[in-house]
Formats: structure tokens, sequence, C-alpha cells
């Protein structure tokens, strides 16, 4: 018997009857939904995950099966889709073309992130990401001041709003907001960028995937942790944040070679230019 997570954002009415038609189109397998308090455990034995919704609720996906290397089949309800393999109408299909092994496998680099804090609550946490780690100002602060080290050796220390660490996968997110280079998504790699640096140096870093990247907090202004996305805490002065591409892979579902750039084309609405 085959095992399929399926993850949606609630209050997506149309993820919602989606989710309930693949239970019971699937009746004969183990097919277990993801509730918002989902966590890890959730998926350890599962053999094929659905993502109903955007790019947003892949993330989440991610964040749920990223230490158990398990393929994640995008359904696209959301606007963009840049993650996504297949559209409502294809869902069914898709799933049973998968059980057959009729289906290819797209591996994206992840990052892995640990933290050391002051904070109790925050020390030793271990993240992984698809997207980008990024440290920024919180609301009540300005410009904050975050020291790099690569490869345990000092590089500089920047003024700046903020500091991104991203996959290839995520150059096409946050950091290509602040006019990072679009990297190819299956390349290894990690990109530095930080936003709005006060600094006549403010080029982005495309490093190789194995350095060892850490960024510390210096200062009286905190920086705001974030993990594709999503708010995990506040880094004070001495904490700091190492980002190492991870030993694990995302496994992304595809029905035959996906073309990055006509990807990209079709994502942009660059095909009319």
């Amino acid at each position: 018997m085959i095992s399929i997570g399926v993850v949606y954002p609630e209050g997506r009415p149309a993820a919602e009857k989606m989710a309930s038609e693949i239970v019971e189109r699937f009746a004969s397998h183990d097919v277990r939904l993801a509730s918002s308090m989902s966590d890890r455990s959730w998926a350890e034995d599962l053999d094929l995950v659905v993502s109903l919704g955007g790019d947003g609720n892949m993330l989440r996906a991610v964040a749920l099966v990223a230490e158990y290397d398990v393929p994640i089949l995008g359904v696209n309800f959301g606007q963009l889709g840049y993650l996504t393999a297949v559209e409502p109408a294809e869902v069914h299909g898709a799933i049973e073309r998968v059980l057959a092994g009729d289906r290819s496998i797209e591996r994206r680099m992840l990052l892995a992130a640990q933290v050391r804090s002051c904070d109790p609550a925050l020390d030793g946490a271990a993240f992984h990401a698809l997207n980008e780690v990024v440290l920024e100002r919180t609301a009540v602060s300005n410009t904050i001041r975050i020291g790099v080290t690569l490869d345990g050796t000092f590089f500089t220390t920047y003024a700046a709003d903020g500091m991104i660490v991203a996959t290839p996968t995520g150059s096409t997110a946050y950091a290509f907001s602040v006019r990072g280079p679009i990297i190819a998504a299956t390349h290894r790699a990690l990109q530095l960028t930080p936003v709005s640096p006060h600094m006549l140096f403010d080029r982005t870093l495309v490093l190789g995937p194995e350095t060892n990247v850490c960024l510390d907090v210096r200062g009286d202004r905190p920086a705001s942790l974030s993990v594709d996305g999503r708010t995990v805490g506040t880094l004070r002065d001495g904490d700091t944040i190492e980002c190492t591409a991870s030993a694990h892979s995302v496994q992304l579902v595809t029905f035959g070679p996906r073309d990055f750039h006509a990807v990209l084309k079709a994502k942009f609405g660059l095909n009319d230019r």
C-alpha cells in the first residue's frame, strides 16, 4: 500500500474540496491530510506528498518532508505556481501516473540552518529552507549590522536592512525582488544578497555549495529571522545563524524534463515580448 500525504491551505474551498476527492479516489491507499498542527514526523513513512496550493503551500510541504526525501507533486491553486507541476484538472491522472512509476524527479538543493542564541527558546534550533534564510530589521529598528563569516574566516560587516542566504530555487523569490541574479534552479550554490545595503559594496556573492556561511548580529539593533517566509524568532547582539548545503534535497515530481528558460518565460510573462 502506498502512503500519500496531502497538504493544502485551510480556508481555500477549492483546495479543500480537491483534498476530499483525493481521499475518496485513492481510498485503497493510506491517504493523510496535513493539518495546520502537523509536525515533521507526519511525513516519516510517506511515499508521496501532494501539495494543493501555490508556492507558499509548496514551501510548507517542503518544511514537513525535508528530512525524509519524500517526492512532492505540486498542484497549482495559486497565482504564480513557480514550483508546481500540474493544474487542478490534472491532479487525479497525475497521482495515478506517479503510482505507476510514470514520472521524473527534479532534485533541488536545500539549505540547512542552525541558530546559536542567548535565547534558550531559539538556541540550537535547526531548519531547512528551499528558498532562503533571511535576517532583516525589525519594525522598530533601522539599519542593522550583520557580520559575515565564510568557511570560518571573517569576511566583512554589512550595514543593511537585511541579508538573504538563498538557494538557486530562491534566486527567483525574495532575492530576485532585491535585484539578485537568477540562477538555474537545479544548480548547487549559495547566494548571499544584502537588502538595501548602506555601503559601497552592494553586490550579491554567488558561493560554492560547500561554503559555510555564518551571519551574526552586531550591536543593539535586533534582527528578525525568517525561513522560507516564516518568521521564526528574533536574533540579538552576538546571536548567529549558520547556513550550509543540506545533506537532503527536495524531490519535485515532474512529467518529463522541465525547461528552466520556458518556465521563466511563462511564469514572468515574457512570452509576448
